[in-house]
């Protein structure tokens, strides 16, 4: 779905649309510069306090297909606990854009797997089977109270979600400073199911 349209068609208003695009674009650029400015030591200590979390939200992942991601400009860095949910029987895939304002796809991959360059060039599967994921793990830039996501701007997230045959157990993964009082959310919003997130340690 594209900015200012609703699952059901109608559009969103043009003037209020306008005025969230803009705000969402500073704060995107807000939250991401204070993302990179965590030592790469804090980050992946928060790293593996979100993977211990996602343990506890999952619970067993025998026999599920779970999608992460590649990390990017400071997102919490889940390969590690990629490696261990194929260690313990489930299997793991990565997001792939396919086509701009399409639906993302998901390959199933396994560590030491052959990567290609992606959109921002961000590795991705340069094979692998098509799957459905189970659980999807989502970075985050920004999340609100009612656990609406602020990603990227390119709406992938939303248009995936909307599109996928059966509906994953959605997870949004980040630290606390990225918690917002709102995204402002539009009818073509989709709320992540649970989020995850850990503090610097003290």
């Amino acid at each position: 779905m594209q900015p200012g349209y609703s699952a059901g068609g109608v559009h969103a208003d043009p003037v209020a649309w306008a005025d969230v695009a803009r705000w969402r674009k500073a704060e995107r650029a807000r939250l991401i510069e204070a993302r990179l400015a965590i030592p790469a030591e804090i980050r992946a200590a928060m790293a593996i306090k979100i993977a211990e979390g996602l343990d506890a939200e999952i619970g067993d992942v025998g026999g599920k297909t779970v999608s992460l991601y590649w990390p990017f400009r400071g997102e919490p860095d889940l390969r590690p606990w990629m490696a261990s949910i194929i260690e313990r029987g489930g299997r793991a895939a990565l997001p792939v854009v396919v086509e701009k304002a399409h639906p993302l796809v998901f390959r199933a991959y396994r560590p030491g797997d052959r990567l290609e360059k992606g959109v921002w060039n961000i590795p991705i599967p340069a094979e692998g089977e098509s799957v459905i994921p189970d659980v999807v793990i989502s970075p985050l830039v920004g999340v609100d109270p009612a656990n609406f996501r602020l990603g990227y701007g390119g709406g992938f997230f939303d248009r995936t979600l909307a599109a996928l045959p059966k509906k994953p157990l959605v997870i949004g993964v980040g630290y606390n400073m990225q918690r917002i009082a709102t995204i402002y959310p539009q009818p073509h919003d989709i709320p992540m199911d649970r989020i995850v997130t850990a503090s610097a340690p003290v």
